[in-house]
């Protein structure tokens, strides 16, 4: 698969209800927890959004582009059909959003790789990973041509990351991992502790 095809997208609109504050923003061993996956990715793609719907901070990029929610109060689906529309609108022509979430500072570079080489384009037209037995709705690659399907469950009520992507044939691929878990993310204040003894491990 060819990565100039792939718009890279980070997820960065949730409201953090759980955490209590905005977390793409938290300072997590001097660096704030956005850029952590924003390393990762910024020379996987020739271009990077991110949807937040708040003023935030990153570590600037000629590439990367932030944008808001196309609709907001959508949760995920919301934000990745905002990307879906941001290609349209500006006609990119990118084929593929390849979707991140915010709050995964252990994520690298080699797993997308990897999750991309094992991808077979003609299965599927929605992918998902799964790591030990776990799996991870919002690492995932979508096909711009969802795009109206989506709207429309989006506009019916729809919220479900895993229902909607079910209803689709999503294929999933399984990947595993036998030391820490790169996909730990944080949602509470307790997470980031973790978070924090785990980099001071590593």
């Amino acid at each position: 698969m060819d990565n100039n095809n792939i718009l890279g997208t980070v997820l960065a609109g949730g409201k953090s209800q759980r955490f209590g504050e905005d977390k793409s923003q938290i300072n997590l061993a001097n660096k704030l927890l956005i850029d952590y996956v924003l390393s990762e990715i910024i020379d996987q793609f020739n271009e990077i959004l991110i949807v937040s719907n708040n003023s935030i901070k990153f570590n600037k990029s000629k590439n990367i582009t932030i944008i808001e929610d196309y609709k907001k109060g959508l949760g995920p689906l919301g934000g990745v059909l905002s990307a879906m529309k941001w290609n349209k609108i500006n006609k990119k022509n990118y084929q593929w959003i390849a979707t991140f979430p915010v709050d995964t500072p252990f994520f690298k570079k080699e797993i997308l790789k990897d999750f991309i080489q094992k991808i077979n384009l003609e299965e599927s037209d929605l992918f998902f990973i799964k790591s030990n037995d776990k799996r991870h709705n919002i690492f995932g690659l979508w096909s711009v041509t969802l795009l109206e399907k989506l709207e429309k469950d989006l506009d019916k009520g729809e919220r479900k990351v895993e229902l909607w992507a079910n209803n689709v044939g999503v294929k999933i691929i399984n990947m595993n991992f036998s030391n820490s878990d790169p996909f730990f993310n944080i949602n509470t204040k307790e997470d980031l502790e973790k978070a924090r003894e785990l980099l001071k491990n590593d």
